[in-house]
């Protein structure tokens, strides 16, 4: 009996040891069910790197980049009032409004990451609450600043296939454009705040870097002057027909003083005579995050390429 059990036993050995060693394999080649991902990344930021969740579920946004955080699919739960203000985000409705002076609301909220501009106060104290990433405007262009949220959130490859996607999207509507309104007419940005005009460079959300930098559309001689350099430059309704190009986008503010429309200056400018501007809500021109990167954009085909 003793001689029959040796051979029983020693298969039941084999067996479980090969066992063992295919799950050992399944483990090393990241299958098992109980291994696990990072909990942390280190992103490197301007000011140096930061630990940082690898799966956010609580981010604030405290300026400019919602969008690019709901685009990415990235839980919110308190953003700034400009972008509680905004339309098309209407998938905020639920999300708390916040700012860098509300550390009381911040803490209530709970979150894992905050993310703001370079300028925002308390940056400090936010620190302590949450691991806080902060952009400097304008020191990266529009497109590798969502690539830079994309590695922030642990997600750069779904930011670096919409960039390349919107690339290829745009440069056809500027052709398209261009056969269309001819490749040597101007257009301006315009917009309207309070009881001041501004027109837009290139680089300053509300279209132009579309228009700008993937349509190559021309930019007024004017407007190329005073606002290329700084993005932006203020000016009265009395000179606007020197910056009004051979189309106009109008990104035009439902609380703003617009009087200056029902003027014979206004009315007189060739564009306005001749039926190309085009008014867009302000509150959702204002970003250059994807989700309104990708309005905008088809705000100008529907309107330029018609």
């Amino acid at each position: 009996m003793k001689k029959l059990l040796l051979p029983i036993l020693l298969v039941l050995v084999l067996a479980l040891s090969a066992c063992g060693t295919k799950r050992q394999d399944i483990a090393d080649k990241g299958g098992a069910s109980d291994s696990k991902q990072p909990a942390t990344i280190t992103y490197q930021s301007e000011s140096g790197p930061v630990e940082v969740p690898a799966n956010p579920q609580r981010v604030i946004v405290l300026s400019s980049f919602t969008g690019n955080v709901m685009a990415l699919n990235v839980n919110l739960v308190g953003v700034d009032s400009w972008s509680k203000k905004n339309p098309r985000f209407d998938k905020l409705k639920d999300v708390q409004e916040v700012s860098d002076e509300s550390l009381e609301k911040i803490i209530e909220l709970k979150p894992d990451l905050i993310i703001g501009l370079s300028n925002i106060k308390n940056a400090d104290k936010l620190k302590q609450i949450a691991p806080t990433v902060t952009f400097t405007y304008g020191k990266v262009d529009y497109l590798t600043q969502h690539l830079e949220i994309g590695k922030l959130l642990n997600k750069e490859k779904e930011a670096k296939a919409w960039i390349d996607d919107f690339k290829k999207r745009a440069a056809k509507a500027g052709d398209d454009i261009k056969a269309k309104i001819g490749a040597d007419k101007t257009i301006s940005v315009i917009e309207s705040f309070e009881k001041q005009l501004y027109v837009f460079g290139d680089n300053w959300g509300r279209g132009t870097e579309i228009l700008y930098q993937e349509m190559k559309l021309k930019m007024p001689d004017k407007v190329k002057e005073m606002a290329l350099k700084d993005g932006y430059y203020a000016l009265s309704a009395e000179v606007l027909p020197q910056y009004a190009g051979d189309y106009v986008i109008f990104s035009k503010n439902p609380d703003a003083d617009h009087a200056f429309q029902q003027t014979d200056t206004y009315k007189n400018i060739p564009a306005v005579k001749n039926g190309h501007v085009f008014e867009a809500n302000a509150k959702e021109f204002y970003f250059n995050d994807p989700l309104t990167l990708d309005y905008q954009l088809d705000f100008f085909i529907k309107n330029l390429g018609k």
